[in-house]
């Protein structure tokens, strides 16, 4: 990047406050921890240049409104609750002029808004996970990933629920300015810098609805615990004093997910957490996680993850702080 880099900012009533902060403060960040401090100009706009209220009640005051503005290099459409009812002068706004834009980014429920101007036909897109099935129903020429924090498709990005545009914001910057830059502005506001696009929404236990009963829980929670035993069916089933049958059936019926299923999760999980939190080598990972095997990991991650375990680590583990 060597020229100024534009990020105009949408507001509107019922946006989620944090959607629009978030992203800001990454770009802002750049002024103290980039070797250019006036790479990006940041402005935000609404409609008439009105104040807007957040669905929490903050009161925004934009720079300016939105027909008085020049074509940004990034526009960053937030969402919030707003985005459910949206003003039509808005969604015509976005028709109109966001084709123009360098980039297209949405952060959280902002997708619906890109969705109804047009905007993501065509597009591998994803949202909040709450709002992904009412998404792809609504807009059957959009492609919706539910999993990914955040999709970059060509010059459209998404990201999912209201943090996870901060990792975006964050991708975007290092895509301008360099890791280094991405790195020191993600240390100044206490965020890691490893968060890959394809990280899902979900840990294990919250993908897993947790079980009614006591005993189903109580493995729920063994398992976790415990990645690098056995965890059969037949030996889960045993803890939960059930055959392994009605053990299966009853898991799958109150977590909607299969012991088998359940197990794999939480085990990538905890391999990829250690890969980024330790330096505890491949081999010992694969034990404590129950692979037995490097290979087995590797298995694991490449059909999973889409990446082995050791590029995994090099990736998506933050260089030390100098």
């Amino acid at each position: 990047m060597t020229s100024q880099h534009s990020v105009l900012i949408v507001l509107f009533d019922g946006v989620q406050s944090l959607d629009v902060t978030g992203p800001l403060e990454v770009f802002a960040g750049a002024r103290g921890y980039a070797d250019r401090p006036d790479a990006y100009r940041i402005r935000t706009a609404s409609l008439d240049g009105a104040p807007v209220r957040t669905s929490s009640g903050l009161a925004l005051t934009p720079d300016t409104a939105l027909d008085g503005v020049r074509t940004p290099d990034t526009l960053l459409v937030p969402g919030g609750q707003g985005t459910r009812a949206p003003d039509p002068r808005l969604v015509d706004w976005l028709r109109r002029r966001a084709p123009a834009a360098g980039r297209i980014v949405s952060v959280c429920t902002g997708a619906l808004l890109l969705a109804e101007a047009g905007l993501l036909d065509g597009h591998r897109v994803t949202t909040h996970w709450a709002e992904c099935a009412a998404l792809a129903a609504r807009y059957p020429a959009v492609r919706v990933d539910p999993e990914p924090i955040f999709v970059r498709d060509g010059r459209v990005a998404t990201s999912a629920g209201i943090t996870s545009g901060i990792d975006l914001a964050l991708a975007l910057v290092e895509d301008d300015l360099g890791r280094d830059a991405a790195l020191a502005i993600a240390r100044h506001l206490v965020v890691f810098l490893r968060r890959p696009g394809n990280q899902t929404q979900f840990s294990a236990q919250l993908a897993a609805q947790t079980a009614k009963r006591r005993p189903l829980r109580d493995v729920q929670q063994w398992i976790t615990e415990h990645p690098g035993a056995d965890l059969s069916v037949e030996t889960l089933a045993r803890r939960a004093n059930l055959s392994p049958r009605h053990f299966a059936r009853a898991f799958q019926a109150e977590t909607g997910v299969a012991p088998g299923r359940y197990v794999d999760q939480v085990r990538l999980e905890t391999a990829r957490r250690l890969l980024e939190d330790t330096d505890d080598g491949i081999e010992e990972i694969s034990r404590a996680c129950g692979y037995g095997t490097p290979e087995a990991m590797r298995r694991a991650f490449l059909r999973t993850v889409g990446t082995a375990p050791a590029e995994y680590r090099r990736r998506f583990t933050p260089l030390p702080a100098a």
